[in-house]
């Protein structure tokens, strides 16, 4: 099982996109556990979205979309829905 997963820091307005086959520990580690590397910067993370794929290469290709300019674009309008629930 593999998962992709975007994560949204409010207090520094960035997000962040990864996959792995761990969800659990991946985001302990960018919350808590992890001591350097990008996340660590701009924590708390809040979790915005997660898929599951069940083959490796597929996980990848939809991490690489969400980092491509058509993919950071739905990043953006998941963001500003999160903030829309909390306005």
């Amino acid at each position: 099982m593999f998962w992709v997963y975007i994560l949204y820091s409010p207090s520094s307005k960035k997000s962040y996109t990864g996959f792995t086959s761990n969800l659990e520990a991946r985001l302990l580690s960018h919350n808590e556990l992890g001591i350097k590397g990008y996340t660590v910067k701009f924590r708390p993370w809040i979790l915005l979205l997660k898929e599951e794929y069940f083959i490796k290469s597929e996980a990848m290709y939809r991490e690489k979309y969400f980092k491509s300019g058509i993919g950071r674009n739905e990043i953006k309008i998941l963001i500003e829905e999160f903030k829309s629930k909390f306005k």
